[in-house]
């Protein structure tokens, strides 16, 4: 019975050591719990989250130093979310507006139609 009571104490302890930490909710500790989040990565994440919450992962990924894409999909992958939610590899630049591709169309079909020299 006891030797049950060990095993059950023990799941229970590495389910809870592999929950998700929210970076708006974690502390000091949780976020350097993470793998690949250090003590000045983390003091970052916490000087950042002063100034408000994180909306979304390319709010993170723009307000804390030394997260780019790359780091945010490990650090995901390690636990880290933002606001409940993984890492989907969204890109962080913002998107073209209309204009910007009404602009270039016309510059790239007279590149099409520019002959090449044989």
């Amino acid at each position: 019975m006891l030797k049950k009571i060990l095993a059950m104490a023990s799941m229970l302890f590495a389910v809870v050591s592999f929950a998700a930490v929210d970076v708006n909710k974690g502390t000091a500790a949780d976020l350097d719990g993470i793998k690949g989040v250090g003590p000045a990565m983390s003091k970052r994440i916490l000087d950042a989250r002063k100034e408000g919450e994180f909306k979304d992962w390319p709010d993170f990924m723009q307000r804390v130093k030394g997260v780019k894409e790359k780091k945010a999909e490990k650090l995901s992958a390690e636990g880290l979310t933002v606001n409940g939610k993984a890492f989907g590899g969204q890109a962080s630049a913002p998107a073209a507006s209309k204009a910007d591709k009404v602009a270039k169309a016309p510059k790239a079909a007279a590149a099409e139609a520019k002959p090449t020299k044989p």
